[in-house]
């Protein structure tokens, strides 16, 4: 069972950039890996994903402005997020998943607050 941690997050203002990081506990290049974020009140949104050969997606909402990559080598899944918005704000998760299995990992949440 992998486990993640995330790291990043914070206070910026509107037009910043930040980047979060999520660390897993064994070899991530058999996993998905996704990124998603919620509001209180509101289901868990996608903000990207990226396959085990490195082809990523976005939903329109952050396409041109969030990036996820991941460093297999270092178990490290990434989003940078640049011109970030005040709707960015929300908490951020990290999750892994083995195509072919139905079950999905989750880090802790990590929160960002963009302010206006």
């Amino acid at each position: 069972q992998v486990q993640l941690v995330q790291s990043g997050g914070g206070l910026v203002q509107a037009g910043g950039s930040l980047t979060l990081s999520c660390v897993a506990s064994e070899k991530i290049y058999l996993y998905a890996m996704d990124w998603y974020r919620q509001t209180p009140g509101k289901q868990r949104e996608w903000v990207a994903g990226i396959s085990r050969n490195n082809i990523a997606n976005y939903p329109d909402s952050v396409a041109g402005r969030f990036t996820i990559s991941r460093d297999n080598d270092k178990n490290t899944l990434f989003l940078h997020m640049i011109s970030l918005k005040p709707e960015d704000t929300a908490v951020y998760y990290c999750s892994a998943v083995r195509p072919g299995f139905s079950t999905y990992y989750w880090g802790q949440g990590t929160q960002v607050n963009v302010s206006s």
